[in-house]
Protein backbone atom coordinates (compact mmCIF):
# COMPACT_ATOMS: atom_id res chain seq x y z
CA UNK A 1 0.00 0.00 0.00
CA UNK A 2 1.65 3.21 -1.12
CA UNK A 3 1.74 6.38 1.12
CA UNK A 4 -1.16 8.18 0.04
CA UNK A 5 -3.13 4.93 0.19
CA UNK A 6 -1.74 4.54 3.90
CA UNK A 7 -3.08 7.94 5.29
CA UNK A 8 -6.50 8.24 3.50
CA UNK A 9 -7.17 4.65 4.78
CA UNK A 10 -6.57 5.98 8.31
CA UNK A 11 -8.50 8.94 8.02
CA UNK A 12 -11.75 6.86 6.62
CA UNK A 13 -11.80 4.60 9.01
CA UNK A 14 -11.54 6.95 11.98
CA UNK A 15 -13.89 9.71 10.93
CA UNK A 16 -17.59 9.85 10.16
CA UNK A 17 -17.41 11.11 6.29
CA UNK A 18 -13.86 10.40 6.49
CA UNK A 19 -13.56 9.76 2.81
CA UNK A 20 -14.71 13.00 1.76
CA UNK A 21 -12.80 14.83 4.55
CA UNK A 22 -9.80 12.81 3.79
CA UNK A 23 -9.67 13.63 0.18
CA UNK A 24 -9.33 17.35 1.03
CA UNK A 25 -7.13 17.10 3.31
CA UNK A 26 -5.14 15.02 1.18
CA UNK A 27 -5.50 17.30 -1.71
CA UNK A 28 -4.38 20.47 0.56
CA UNK A 29 -1.19 18.33 1.91
CA UNK A 30 -0.10 16.93 -1.40
CA UNK A 31 -0.54 20.33 -3.19
CA UNK A 32 1.34 22.28 -0.54
CA UNK A 33 -1.98 24.07 0.49
CA UNK A 34 -4.07 24.40 3.57
CA UNK A 35 -7.53 23.70 4.11
CA UNK A 36 -10.82 25.15 5.52
CA UNK A 37 -13.50 22.67 7.55
CA UNK A 38 -16.95 24.06 7.90
CA UNK A 39 -19.99 22.20 9.34
CA UNK A 40 -22.38 22.03 12.13
CA UNK A 41 -21.03 21.25 15.68
CA UNK A 42 -20.41 17.50 16.34
CA UNK A 43 -19.35 16.40 12.42
CA UNK A 44 -15.54 15.61 13.47
CA UNK A 45 -14.37 18.94 11.95
CA UNK A 46 -11.33 19.05 15.03
CA UNK A 47 -11.04 15.08 15.11
CA UNK A 48 -10.43 15.14 11.68
CA UNK A 49 -7.60 17.47 12.24
CA UNK A 50 -6.06 15.66 15.10
CA UNK A 51 -6.22 12.14 13.55
CA UNK A 52 -4.76 13.44 9.90
CA UNK A 53 -1.94 15.06 12.28
CA UNK A 54 -1.12 11.30 14.42
CA UNK A 55 -1.67 9.51 10.74
CA UNK A 56 1.48 11.56 9.22
CA UNK A 57 3.84 11.45 12.56
CA UNK A 58 3.62 15.61 12.23
CA UNK A 59 3.98 17.85 15.48
CA UNK A 60 0.55 19.30 15.86
CA UNK A 61 -0.70 22.61 17.87
CA UNK A 62 -3.83 23.43 18.29
CA UNK A 63 -5.29 26.95 18.62
CA UNK A 64 -8.74 27.80 19.46
CA UNK A 65 -9.57 31.53 17.98
CA UNK A 66 -11.64 33.80 20.63
CA UNK A 67 -12.63 37.42 20.66
CA UNK A 68 -9.62 38.37 22.42
CA UNK A 69 -6.74 36.18 20.83
CA UNK A 70 -4.21 38.60 20.05
CA UNK A 71 -1.68 38.06 17.08
CA UNK A 72 0.96 37.23 19.33
CA UNK A 73 -1.09 34.24 20.78
CA UNK A 74 -0.42 32.71 17.64
CA UNK A 75 2.83 33.86 15.91
CA UNK A 76 5.10 34.59 19.09
CA UNK A 77 6.75 37.33 20.89
CA UNK A 78 9.98 38.45 22.72
CA UNK A 79 10.14 38.03 26.16
CA UNK A 80 12.53 39.97 28.11
CA UNK A 81 15.19 38.08 30.38
CA UNK A 82 16.47 39.33 33.46
CA UNK A 83 19.39 37.61 33.89
CA UNK A 84 21.22 38.11 30.67
CA UNK A 85 19.62 40.86 30.10
CA UNK A 86 18.65 40.36 27.14
CA UNK A 87 15.32 39.81 24.87
CA UNK A 88 14.70 36.23 23.73
CA UNK A 89 12.52 34.59 21.04
CA UNK A 90 9.45 32.96 22.43
CA UNK A 91 7.72 31.23 19.33
CA UNK A 92 4.05 30.51 19.22
CA UNK A 93 1.58 27.58 18.44
CA UNK A 94 2.24 28.82 14.95
CA UNK A 95 5.74 26.83 14.81
CA UNK A 96 4.19 23.54 14.28
CA UNK A 97 3.89 21.01 11.12
CA UNK A 98 -0.17 20.88 11.62
CA UNK A 99 -1.67 23.73 13.07
CA UNK A 100 -5.33 23.30 13.97
CA UNK A 101 -7.27 26.88 13.72
CA UNK A 102 -10.30 26.34 15.86
CA UNK A 103 -13.49 28.45 14.75
CA UNK A 104 -11.18 30.58 13.39
CA UNK A 105 -13.89 33.07 12.25
CA UNK A 106 -14.72 33.91 15.97
CA UNK A 107 -11.29 36.20 16.46
CA UNK A 108 -11.59 39.38 14.96
CA UNK A 109 -9.58 39.94 11.39
CA UNK A 110 -6.03 41.14 13.07
CA UNK A 111 -5.72 38.33 14.55
CA UNK A 112 -6.74 35.89 11.65
CA UNK A 113 -4.11 38.07 9.57
CA UNK A 114 -2.00 36.77 11.29
CA UNK A 115 -1.71 33.74 9.66
CA UNK A 116 -1.39 35.25 6.26
CA UNK A 117 2.21 35.27 6.19
CA UNK A 118 2.28 31.32 7.34
CA UNK A 119 0.29 30.34 5.02
CA UNK A 120 1.39 32.09 1.98
CA UNK A 121 5.32 31.91 2.81
CA UNK A 122 5.81 29.49 5.65
CA UNK A 123 7.29 32.08 8.18
CA UNK A 124 6.56 34.49 10.96
CA UNK A 125 7.87 37.71 11.55
CA UNK A 126 8.33 38.36 15.50
CA UNK A 127 9.04 41.60 16.37
CA UNK A 128 11.02 42.63 13.24
CA UNK A 129 12.87 38.52 13.37
CA UNK A 130 11.70 36.22 10.56
CA UNK A 131 11.32 32.39 11.97
CA UNK A 132 10.95 30.01 8.94
CA UNK A 133 8.71 26.96 9.96
CA UNK A 134 9.23 23.43 9.86
CA UNK A 135 8.18 21.61 6.86
CA UNK A 136 5.76 20.46 5.88
CA UNK A 137 3.58 23.41 7.34
CA UNK A 138 -0.47 23.07 7.10
CA UNK A 139 -3.19 24.83 8.53
CA UNK A 140 -6.60 23.08 8.86
CA UNK A 141 -8.91 25.91 10.01
CA UNK A 142 -12.68 25.12 11.30
CA UNK A 143 -15.56 27.47 11.20
CA UNK A 144 -18.35 27.03 12.20
CA UNK A 145 -21.86 27.70 9.77
CA UNK A 146 -24.43 28.21 12.26
CA UNK A 147 -24.34 30.51 15.27
CA UNK A 148 -23.20 33.56 13.43
CA UNK A 149 -23.44 35.55 16.82
CA UNK A 150 -20.10 36.95 18.14
CA UNK A 151 -18.19 36.26 14.93
CA UNK A 152 -15.75 37.81 12.02
CA UNK A 153 -16.58 36.54 8.33
CA UNK A 154 -13.00 35.74 7.03
CA UNK A 155 -12.45 38.70 4.71
CA UNK A 156 -11.84 37.28 1.01
CA UNK A 157 -8.37 37.91 0.86
CA UNK A 158 -7.79 35.44 3.84
CA UNK A 159 -10.12 32.86 1.98
CA UNK A 160 -7.96 32.99 -1.19
CA UNK A 161 -5.71 31.29 0.80
CA UNK A 162 -6.95 28.35 1.57
CA UNK A 163 -6.37 26.06 -0.87
CA UNK A 164 -9.48 23.74 -0.28
CA UNK A 165 -12.85 24.42 1.43
CA UNK A 166 -14.06 21.32 2.94
CA UNK A 167 -17.79 21.07 3.93
CA UNK A 168 -18.26 18.06 6.38
CA UNK A 169 -22.04 18.07 6.53
CA UNK A 170 -24.06 14.74 8.00
CA UNK A 171 -22.52 10.97 7.43
CA UNK A 172 -24.78 8.90 5.15
CA UNK A 173 -26.25 5.78 7.07
CA UNK A 174 -23.45 3.28 6.89
CA UNK A 175 -21.02 5.87 7.52
CA UNK A 176 -22.51 6.78 11.40
CA UNK A 177 -23.74 3.37 12.15
CA UNK A 178 -19.69 2.29 11.60
CA UNK A 179 -19.44 5.30 13.95
CA UNK A 180 -21.43 3.97 16.64
CA UNK A 181 -20.17 0.24 16.14
CA UNK A 182 -16.45 2.26 16.72
CA UNK A 183 -17.74 3.84 20.00
CA UNK A 184 -18.91 1.00 21.06
CA UNK A 185 -16.18 -0.90 20.69
CA UNK A 186 -14.06 1.41 23.35
CA UNK A 187 -13.16 4.61 20.37
CA UNK A 188 -12.68 7.37 22.30
CA UNK A 189 -11.99 10.69 20.32
CA UNK A 190 -10.71 12.41 23.29
CA UNK A 191 -7.75 9.86 23.96
CA UNK A 192 -6.75 9.47 20.80
CA UNK A 193 -3.14 7.86 21.40
CA UNK A 194 -4.91 4.66 23.06
CA UNK A 195 -6.86 4.52 19.47
CA UNK A 196 -4.07 2.58 17.75
CA UNK A 197 -3.89 4.98 15.52
CA UNK A 198 0.23 5.22 14.47
CA UNK A 199 2.08 7.62 12.31
CA UNK A 200 2.10 5.72 8.70
CA UNK A 201 4.27 8.21 7.42
CA UNK A 202 7.68 10.52 8.03
CA UNK A 203 7.87 14.30 7.27
CA UNK A 204 11.06 12.74 4.59
CA UNK A 205 8.47 11.31 2.75
CA UNK A 206 5.74 13.87 2.64
CA UNK A 207 8.13 16.24 1.23
CA UNK A 208 8.85 13.51 -1.24
CA UNK A 209 5.50 13.39 -2.10
CA UNK A 210 5.74 16.66 -2.39
CA UNK A 211 8.24 16.93 -5.16
CA UNK A 212 7.11 14.21 -6.69
CA UNK A 213 3.32 16.08 -7.38
CA UNK A 214 5.55 18.98 -8.99
CA UNK A 215 6.66 16.72 -11.52
CA UNK A 216 3.25 15.36 -12.48
CA UNK A 217 2.38 16.53 -16.28
CA UNK A 218 -0.20 19.16 -16.94
CA UNK A 219 -0.47 19.43 -20.61
CA UNK A 220 -1.34 22.45 -23.03
CA UNK A 221 -5.14 21.63 -23.38
CA UNK A 222 -5.90 20.95 -19.11
CA UNK A 223 -4.33 23.96 -18.63
CA UNK A 224 -6.40 25.65 -21.32
CA UNK A 225 -9.10 24.04 -19.76
CA UNK A 226 -8.45 25.30 -16.18
CA UNK A 227 -8.24 28.87 -17.66
CA UNK A 228 -11.77 28.54 -19.21
CA UNK A 229 -13.32 28.05 -15.72
CA UNK A 230 -11.82 30.55 -14.22
CA UNK A 231 -12.63 32.95 -16.76
CA UNK A 232 -16.21 31.74 -17.01
CA UNK A 233 -16.56 32.56 -13.59
CA UNK A 234 -15.50 36.17 -14.00
CA UNK A 235 -18.34 36.98 -16.66
CA UNK A 236 -20.99 35.00 -14.34
CA UNK A 237 -23.95 37.34 -14.73
CA UNK A 238 -24.95 36.29 -10.36
CA UNK A 239 -21.12 36.43 -9.26
CA UNK A 240 -19.61 39.93 -8.36
CA UNK A 241 -16.18 38.52 -8.02
CA UNK A 242 -15.01 35.89 -9.83
CA UNK A 243 -12.02 33.47 -9.36
CA UNK A 244 -8.48 35.51 -9.39
CA UNK A 245 -5.15 34.31 -10.84
CA UNK A 246 -4.01 32.21 -8.01
CA UNK A 247 -7.43 30.10 -7.99
CA UNK A 248 -6.50 29.14 -11.07
CA UNK A 249 -2.88 28.43 -9.63
CA UNK A 250 -4.63 26.25 -6.96
CA UNK A 251 -6.88 24.44 -9.11
CA UNK A 252 -4.11 23.55 -11.40
CA UNK A 253 -2.37 22.17 -8.01
CA UNK A 254 -4.80 20.27 -6.75
CA UNK A 255 -5.49 19.05 -9.74
CA UNK A 256 -2.17 17.46 -10.00
CA UNK A 257 -2.77 15.92 -6.55
CA UNK A 258 -5.37 14.62 -7.29
CA UNK A 259 -3.93 12.41 -10.05
CA UNK A 260 -1.30 11.28 -7.24
CA UNK A 261 -4.10 10.10 -5.29
CA UNK A 262 -5.27 8.42 -8.50
CA UNK A 263 -1.43 7.14 -9.02
CA UNK A 264 -1.06 8.24 -11.98
CA UNK A 265 1.96 11.22 -13.71
CA UNK A 266 -0.47 13.18 -15.81
CA UNK A 267 -3.55 15.50 -15.21
CA UNK A 268 -6.98 14.74 -16.97
CA UNK A 269 -9.77 16.61 -17.37
CA UNK A 270 -11.89 14.83 -14.67
CA UNK A 271 -9.27 15.50 -12.18
CA UNK A 272 -9.61 19.38 -12.84
CA UNK A 273 -13.66 19.01 -12.04
CA UNK A 274 -13.11 16.74 -8.94
CA UNK A 275 -10.81 19.44 -7.39
CA UNK A 276 -12.96 22.47 -9.08
CA UNK A 277 -15.87 23.00 -6.93
CA UNK A 278 -13.83 22.86 -3.39
CA UNK A 279 -10.74 25.17 -4.77
CA UNK A 280 -13.20 27.83 -6.42
CA UNK A 281 -16.51 27.56 -4.74
CA UNK A 282 -15.17 29.31 -1.76
CA UNK A 283 -13.75 32.48 -3.56
CA UNK A 284 -16.13 33.59 -5.56
CA UNK A 285 -18.80 36.29 -3.86
CA UNK A 286 -22.39 36.15 -5.06
CA UNK A 287 -24.29 38.98 -6.20
CA UNK A 288 -27.12 39.93 -3.30
CA UNK A 289 -30.13 39.74 -5.80
CA UNK A 290 -29.01 36.52 -7.24
CA UNK A 291 -28.35 35.15 -3.66
CA UNK A 292 -31.81 35.75 -2.47
CA UNK A 293 -33.01 33.52 -5.59
CA UNK A 294 -31.56 31.00 -4.40
CA UNK A 295 -28.19 30.91 -6.16
CA UNK A 296 -25.08 29.70 -4.33
CA UNK A 297 -21.38 29.54 -5.21
CA UNK A 298 -21.09 25.60 -5.29
CA UNK A 299 -24.08 25.27 -7.79
CA UNK A 300 -22.78 28.15 -10.32
CA UNK A 301 -19.40 26.27 -10.22
CA UNK A 302 -21.07 23.16 -10.98
CA UNK A 303 -22.80 24.68 -13.52
CA UNK A 304 -20.07 26.63 -15.30
CA UNK A 305 -18.31 22.93 -15.53
CA UNK A 306 -20.92 21.36 -17.56
CA UNK A 307 -20.77 24.36 -19.58
CA UNK A 308 -17.38 24.63 -20.75
CA UNK A 309 -15.77 22.57 -23.22
CA UNK A 310 -14.11 19.91 -22.26
CA UNK A 311 -11.09 19.21 -23.79
CA UNK A 312 -9.94 15.52 -25.78
CA UNK A 313 -7.67 13.58 -24.01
Amino acid sequence: MNLVARIRETLETTIAGGDRISYGLLVALLAGGHALIEGVPGTGKTLAARVFALALGLEFRRIQFTPDLMPSDVTGTTVFNPKSSEFTLRPGPIVANVVLADEINRTPPKTQAALLEAMEESQVTIDGTPLALPQPFIVCATQNPVEYEGTYPLPEAQLDRFLVKIETGYPDESEELRLLERVAAGFDARHLELSGISPVTTPAELLAARAAVRRVTVSPEVRTYVYRIVEATRTNARLSLGASPRAGVSVVLAAQAASTIDGRDFTTPDDVKDVAPFVLAHRLIVRPEAEIEGARAKEIVAEILASVPVPRE
